[in-house]
């Protein structure tokens, strides 16, 4: 099959994107198996007053499955953008899409894995990642965002009101899309790798694009996370001050890796709560909200 190139919404360079049967055409339902058993921690957020669902996301080579919530009268609304861990968009995205839609946001989840598959249904996490994940090309993920931006302004968002918040993979991909798209006023990246070596799939990192950020990011770490050494958190602070950024990282000393995982065991409900009020605040001093 034939590549079409796509250009990219803030970028020069053209990005092939193949047309080809799209593998994810639905969300899946409750949560991922691999993220299971769920905690009894978990948070459930009710659709009262909420306009939430399915909807089909227009990309330049197909439809993107994604989660829509905002609530169920006015316009206008500040739009975010909430980027799936690496689990894709299960359940628990969900739920964070009508916590944001509670406060008066449009908050939308496109799943970024729709053309290399469905990791709902597969067991453990190696397989998740050599499957699915290892498939994805950062490119794409860029693009499919844009799309969602793109969306969501046409379908009751504030045309200049974009913020952009992911956690865990979506973590990083916030700080890249943080360096990627003008129109983004705020970011909040959540325990996202920070430091890597470049490759086809993700040829840069956050600490490559620290010169290139167009909008603050409020990075939220854990002191106790053992994936990401706080020695590339120093690392990533070093270079935002050097190179002169508006862009914070907070940790927090007791938190492992997805402290904000209410329904998995890493969850540490004090430190979820402080950095859900942080990441508020900060989309609010700058113009996301």
């Amino acid at each position: 099959m034939q590549s079409e190139p796509i250009l990219l919404e803030g970028s020069a360079e053209p990005f092939p994107l193949d047309r080809r049967q799209f593998l994810v055409t639905k969300l899946a339902a409750g949560f991922a198996l691999a993220a299971q058993p769920v905690a009894a921690s978990t948070i459930t957020t009710d659709t009262a007053g909420l306009t939430a669902g399915e909807v089909r996301i227009p990309a330049p080579d197909g439809e993107i499955p994604g989660y829509r919530a905002m609530p169920a009268s006015g316009r206008e609304f500040p739009v975010v953008l909430v980027i799936q861990e690496i689990f894709g968009v299960h359940e628990h995205i969900k739920d964070i899409c009508r916590r944001f839609a509670k406060l008066g946001h449009l908050a939308v989840a496109p799943e970024l894995y729709a053309r290399q598959g469905d990791v709902s249904q597969i067991p453990n996490m190696r397989d998740v990642i050599a499957q699915v994940v290892s498939k994805v090309p950062d490119a794409q993920v860029l693009a499919d965002l844009d799309a969602a931006a793109a969306w969501a302004k046409r379908n009751g968002g504030h045309s200049s009101k974009l913020a952009v918040t992911g956690f865990c993979w979506g973590g990083r991909i916030t700080w890249l899309y943080a360096a990627h798209n003008p129109q983004v006023k705020a970011a909040a990246a959540w325990y996202g790798r920070l430091v890597g070596s470049p490759s086809e799939m993700n040829p840069r990192h956050p600490i490559d694009v620290v010169a290139d950020l167009k909008a603050p990011v409020l990075g939220l770490y854990g002191g106790k996370d053992r994936g990401i050494p706080l020695e590339t958190v120093e690392q990533m602070r070093a270079a935002l001050r050097a190179a002169g950024k508006p862009s914070e990282i907070k940790v927090f000393p007791d938190a492992e890796h997805g402290f904000h995982a209410d329904y998995r065991p890493s969850y540490h409900e004090t430190a979820a709560r402080e950095a859900w009020q942080q990441l508020l605040a900060w989309f609010q001093k700058h113009g996301a909200a």
